[in-house]
């Protein structure tokens, strides 16, 4: 009968603990995918515009325009700064997570490979004896 690994419960939880950081990771990249994406789009758009200033008050609403886009786009940068920081963190915990399971997997996999080596060995031992207890008696019926 195989002997269950010892650590099996505190495996599972560095698993679920390293599903839940790839999980993070993959909404952290997500994020900064869309701050990226939404600043192209914002500045495609700004780009677009042509200016044709008529009189002084086109010239004012243009200068206000100019300089709540410039706001925007510093707010844009900020937000896929802060969002490219922590797909980093989450990058780095992720790394961390799947370094806690990695050691266990490998001392379940050597658990395993023993378990599997020790009831080998005690087949093989019934196997001989089996054989052995066969060939006295197969002796033994000779001898007769």
């Amino acid at each position: 009968m195989a002997k269950l690994f010892p650590l099996a419960g505190l495996l599972r939880l560095r698993q679920i603990q390293q599903d839940q950081a790839a999980s993070d990771l993959a909404a952290a990249n997500a994020r900064v995918r869309e701050s990226t994406a939404r600043e192209r789009r914002a500045r495609a758009a700004l780009g677009g515009i042509a200016p044709d200033v008529t009189d002084t008050t086109v010239l004012y609403a243009i200068a206000a325009s100019r300089a709540a886009s410039r706001s925007m786009l510093g707010e844009l940068q900020a937000l896929e700064a802060a969002n490219k920081t922590e797909a980093d963190a989450a990058g780095q915990a992720f790394t961390a997570a799947r370094a806690r399971s990695v050691g266990l997997e490998k001392l379940e996999a050597k658990h395993v490979d023993g378990v599997r080596s020790a009831d080998l060995s005690a087949e093989q031992n019934v196997l001989d004896e089996i054989v052995t207890t066969g060939w006295h008696r197969t002796a033994e019926g000779q001898a007769i």
